[in-house]
């Protein structure tokens, strides 16, 4: 399984956080691949294989071919018994108006397919991605398509929604009350429009951030003890990290961190520039 990140160009990187491949060649057993909660939102293009929802009942659904998995406090599973291929466009939040023409706050929890977002538009781009000859010419695809969605959009930068980048790249937890001040909005204000940016409430994205936070610092540090490794990130105490870990991922925090979750392989894997 391969598992590869690509860095935004200039014009892209105030919306685009970075584009994603993940490809696996033919596979013995099923596999399962689990979504977290995240505060971001991501565009994807099953170039190769289909993948097939599992619900909570235990029934399964077809996914879409191309769509939007959108910001979500809830982790979801899907499953393939084939080889696959998915190019992915990791965004944020308020990234949604701009280059998908949808609202974050509607955006919340679902999966649409492309075609339900962009119509014509949408379907012309899932044709351009699915019979694109390689990686690189749906790079090329996707980059030119968003960037033309950008040079199309007028409108100043509102101060919420510069306030949903700083939560997520800050990766703290702060009183509402603070946040609202240093952006120079009132509180009520300020919770209003950043979950028009962002889709979420201030306090339910910072704890997604955090709980990111937990995710990606366990495997690039040497600390493995994560009663320390919560405190560092922003837990106040064990009850709260468990909880909060069990609700965006669905495990417990050692089972996760076991090696066995389902899915993991890819997360593990250090990712690269595609060549």
């Amino acid at each position: 399984m391969q598992y590869i990140t690509i860095p935004p160009g200039p014009k892209l990187e105030e919306y685009v956080r970075f584009f994603w491949i993940l490809e696996s060649g033919e596979l013995q057993t099923p596999y399962v691949f689990r979504t977290m909660a995240d505060n971001c939102t991501e565009l994807l293009f099953h170039y190769k294989g289909t993948f097939r929802e599992i619900k909570p009942d235990g029934s399964r659904e077809e996914s879409f071919l191309s769509g939007i998995h959108s910001q979500s406090a809830i982790y979801r599973r899907f499953t393939t018994d084939h080889s696959f291929g998915i190019f992915g466009v990791y965004l944020y939040p308020f990234a949604a108006p701009v280059l998908l023409n949808a609202s974050p706050a509607e955006l919340t929890g679902e999966m649409p397919g492309i075609h339900s977002v962009l119509g014509r538009r949408g379907r012309m781009l899932e044709e351009q991605m699915l019979l694109a000859r390689n990686n690189h010419e749906r790079l090329r695809i996707i980059t030119d398509f968003l960037e033309s969605r950008i040079e199309q959009s007028t409108g100043e930068e509102h101060p919420a929604r510069r306030a949903v980048r700083y939560v997520i790249q800050s990766k703290k937890m702060q009183p509402v009350s603070k946040l609202a001040g240093m952006f120079h909005l009132s509180e009520r204000q300020f919770t209003r429009k950043f979950r028009e940016y962002s889709g979420m409430s201030p306090k339910l994205c910072m704890r997604i951030t955090r709980f990111e936070e937990v995710c990606s610092r366990y495997g690039q540090t040497e600390c493995t003890n994560l009663a320390k490794l919560a405190l560092e990130s922003g837990y106040y105490d064990q009850s709260h990290f468990i909880r909060d870990f069990k609700e965006f991922s669905g495990y417990e925090p050692g089972e996760y961190f076991s090696g066995r979750a389902e899915g993991i392989e890819w997360r593990e894997q250090d990712s690269s520039e595609m060549a």
